[in-house]
């Protein structure tokens, strides 16, 4: 039993999905007429609960394999390989040995071991030093793909993580391996826009062309009242749409940052009780304040510079022409290319985001705790 329904992390069912009948009938569709996909919002739009959900339907369930495989953490084409290797793995192991063991028998590079008890339950080893040739077993991957006994499905999340691959030639291997794979489709998700934009619309880059484009945007106020009150009309409780207005404002409907605070009213209110506007700012506090630890230790291992100017986009809010004489004394920020070198560290390590010329810190707590502490 889930005691409470307002889910912060991972998939449960759909009973505690926020929306997105449009984009899940979407998505299915795409999949199913055989096109490839690319899902493109910011972070924290829960595209991965999304593609979990679309997952769980049950004519996806009855014709596909499904693999999800988050490659935010992969920095070459070996841990790319090592990932999906055990995604897949996992993947299969609900269908018993004889789908285990065709994958097995596919990727034979992999040096792992795969037993079974005597009621046939699989026990599986597989370690990044497993991938002793990452071109070879990627190769065994799609053949595996292109010849299993179910058509498959495929989604890979923090897809634009391929471009900064140390290889330096991915797109162009997994482009001519993918158009091949007659029997997988594949979802390519990411929250970095630009970078997913000039993948797939770049006519000089691999993937030019080759996918529908889905974008994900904030689920209607409308949908999460309905969903808001309706979980907490299940336990007694009530929730005034006032408070669920406030909360989608001030994080602009984003999926990550709706859950999380109703999730804290929700716990703030007793059974009987009516959740009201006056208690948003107490709830905001209390989540702010259980991560002031993790962002004071961010915050003093971070370079002087990095720092400053992070503290300057935060309380700018959406700062634009961050170089600018006008912004630099407005924030008595040391030079341009101090700033320039600043903010490639920031970018890079995801402290804030860059869209349409507009910096924005990632983590709206963080940015709270900021500007109320500095």
């Amino acid at each position: 039993m889930i005691r409470n329904p307002f889910i912060t992390s991972g998939y449960v069912s759909s009973e505690y999905f926020c929306g997105r009948k449009t984009e899940s009938q979407n998505l299915i569709q795409e999949i199913t007429n055989g096109n490839n996909l690319a899902l493109i919002s910011t972070r924290r739009m829960e595209k991965t609960g999304l593609i979990q959900h679309c997952f769980q339907d049950s004519e996806i369930r009855k014709i596909f394999y499904t693999f999800f495989v988050d490659i935010y953490a992969t920095k070459s084409l070996r841990d790319f390989v090592f990932s999906l290797s055990k995604v897949i793995l996992e993947g299969l192991k609900p269908f018993g040995k004889k789908a285990l063991q065709h994958f097995w028998e596919s990727a034979k590079s992999l040096q792992a071991s795969v037993s079974f008890d005597i009621n046939g339950s699989p026990s599986l080893s597989l370690g990044l030093g497993d991938i002793q040739s990452a071109n070879t077993t990627l190769d065994e991957i799609f053949h595996y793909l292109n010849n299993a006994d179910k058509p498959c499905i495929v989604a890979i999340d923090e897809f634009q993580q391929v471009a900064n691959y140390e290889e330096g030639n991915i797109e162009a291997l997994l482009r001519t391996y993918i158009q091949h794979c007659n029997n997988a489709r594949f979802i390519f998700a990411g929250s970095q826009r630009h970078v997913m934009g000039n993948i797939f619309m770049t006519a000089s880059r691999p993937f030019y062309q080759s996918v529908s484009m889905m974008h994900l945007e904030s689920i209607p106020l409308p949908e999460y009242v309905a969903f808001a009150q309706h979980h907490f009309e299940n336990d007694g409780k009530q929730i005034t749409s006032s408070v669920i207005e406030d909360v989608y404002n001030r994080f602009e409907g984003i999926t990550w940052y709706m859950q999380k605070m109703l999730h804290t009213l929700y716990n703030m209110t007793s059974s009987g009780s009516t959740c009201d506007v006056d208690m948003v700012d107490e709830a905001l506090e209390s989540v702010v304040d259980s991560f002031k630890y993790t962002y004071s230790e961010i915050l003093f291992r971070m370079p002087e510079k990095q720092k400053e100017l992070l503290i300057a986009i935060t309380k700018e809010g959406k700062a634009q022409s961050i170089t600018s004489g006008a912004f630099i004394k407005k924030y008595k920020l040391a030079s341009a290319s101090s700033v320039q070198s600043a903010l490639k560290g920031l970018l890079e390590k995801d402290f804030i985001t860059h869209e349409q010329g507009i910096y924005q810190i990632y983590d709206r707590f963080f940015g709270i705790w900021l500007k109320e502490n500095y």
